[in-house]
């Protein structure tokens, strides 16, 4: 289900179109949902990182990606990834098929984020919205 289905999409705050799909913005986090068939590397995230800093700046933020539809992430680039997003503290990931949920366990191998699976849009960002609030208490 895309963010904008769901009860949540009363609390958007932004919505940027990007080659790669949308980012939508909310308080303390962003729901991801790219384009189907996309293949998502560095350089190709670079306008989604840009839009990214423009909304959050060097505050701490949550991503979720919610994989409405299927697409590839490079994860040569993990290091490029796990360098570049200091500020991001909580990742959480929404999945449909156990193919997705396979992909996710391999990429969690090479990115260092702060990662959980979750098979619902509302579940992931109640996660992320706690996770930001240990972090602020720590």
């Amino acid at each position: 289900m895309s963010i904008t289905e769901s009860p949540l999409s009363n609390d958007i705050i932004a919505h940027e179109r990007i080659n790669l799909g949308n980012l939508y913005f909310f308080k303390t986090f962003l729901v991801a949902e790219y384009h189907e068939g996309i293949r998502l590397d560095f350089e190709s995230f670079n306008e989604a990182q840009e839009v990214i800093l423009s909304h959050f700046g060097n505050s701490e933020f949550g991503y979720v990606a919610n994989r409405i539809n299927s697409y590839c992430i490079n994860i040569t680039d993990a290091p490029h990834f796990n360098a570049t997003l200091n500020n991001l503290k909580a990742h959480a990931t929404v999945t449909y098929n156990t193919f997705s949920d396979m992909n996710f366990e391999l990429e969690s191998c090479f990115f260092d984020f702060n990662r959980k699976l979750f098979k619902s849009v509302s579940d992931a960002t109640t996660w992320v919205v706690s996770e930001l609030e240990v972090k602020k208490v720590c």
